[in-house]
């Protein structure tokens, strides 16, 4: 589809990562990347049983930045750099894994106590390839530290970039924005043309884009150089994303992501042999896939 203010709809692909839904997003067959987000997925809305939950093990990352976004929930993250925090709704976990970073995602123990639900985003940001090897890093920003504007039926959150006249205090390393916008009924919201790469996901509700439709669970990408209005025609909470073109073509395979497709072989190599550094307090780890 094309023409208007839509370049295209992308339908995400479910997956079920043992016991919960995410539908992935990017990268698709159509498209891999809008601007430097090159993965993202809507994960759940998810129902457990009290004491389970999300059991993410040790998995190691290259050449991006992960971004962890909720709606609901918590989950607690741990790494191979020591850091150890749980996130909640309102606030932004930014990993650069770099050269190398190992990871954990779990449900905390808290929250395993009874019943419990997860929903929410995550995305990788590919780094620019002078900076695809640089040093492993956290962050962790909570929700009175972002930017965000309420009123009128619509709040806006900036989690990082630059993105409806807002900056996010997040440590970016490319030109980007990625911003949770809610709209009551009937509210509208104006996206510029800061970016030249940009896309609205709906999470939930039916969004208007300049007249056409679009309904949860579609990412919408948007004509460059012009701005965009959307208008909500149920109650609707979307994600606003977009950068700059990527500086060349990047490769992905698993948890891996660079621009030099012999610098996949040696991650995948290095994983295999155990070269990457462990996440203190975790004896668990995920395999190197097979395929």
């Amino acid at each position: 589809m094309s023409g208007g203010s839509i370049l295209g709809l992308v339908q995400p692909r479910e997956r079920d990562l043992g016991g919960f839904s995410v539908r992935r997003i990017l990268p698709s067959p159509g498209r891999q990347m809008v601007g430097p987000f090159i993965f993202l997925d809507h994960m759940g809305p998810a129902e457990f049983a009290a004491g389970s939950g999300v059991d993410v093990r040790p998995h190691p990352h290259i050449g991006l930045a992960t971004v962890t976004w909720l709606f609901e929930g918590s989950l607690f993250h741990r790494d191979s750099l020591g850091f150890a925090q749980e996130i909640v709704p309102g606030e932004v976990n930014w990993m650069t894994a770099g050269r190398g970073i190992v990871h954990s995602e779990r449900t905390p123990p808290a929250a395993r106590r009874g019943p419990s639900r997860l929903h929410g985003m995550q995305c990788w940001v590919a780094l620019p390839r002078d900076a695809e090897e640089t040093a492993p890093a956290f962050e962790h920003l909570t929700a009175g530290a972002l930017p965000r504007r309420t009123g009128d039926g619509v709040d806006c959150t900036v989690i990082a970039g630059t993105a409806l006249g807002l900056t996010s205090p997040v440590a970016t390393l490319s030109p980007m924005g990625y911003a949770a916008v809610t709209l009551a009924p009937g509210r509208e919201l104006v996206v510029g043309p800061e970016h030249e790469e940009r896309a609205a996901y709906v999470a939930e509700g039916d969004l208007d884009v300049d007249g056409t439709r679009v309904a949860a669970g579609t990412l919408a990408l948007l004509q460059p150089q012009a701005s965009v209005r959307l208008r909500a025609i149920t109650a609707c909470r979307c994600m606003v994303l977009g950068g700059a073109p990527a500086d060349g073509p990047r490769h992905i395979w698993w948890n891996f992501v660079s621009s030099r497709a012999e610098r996949i072989e040696q991650a995948k190599a290095d994983w295999q042999a155990g070269r990457f550094p462990a996440v203190p307090g975790e004896d668990e780890f995920i395999p190197l896939p097979s395929g």
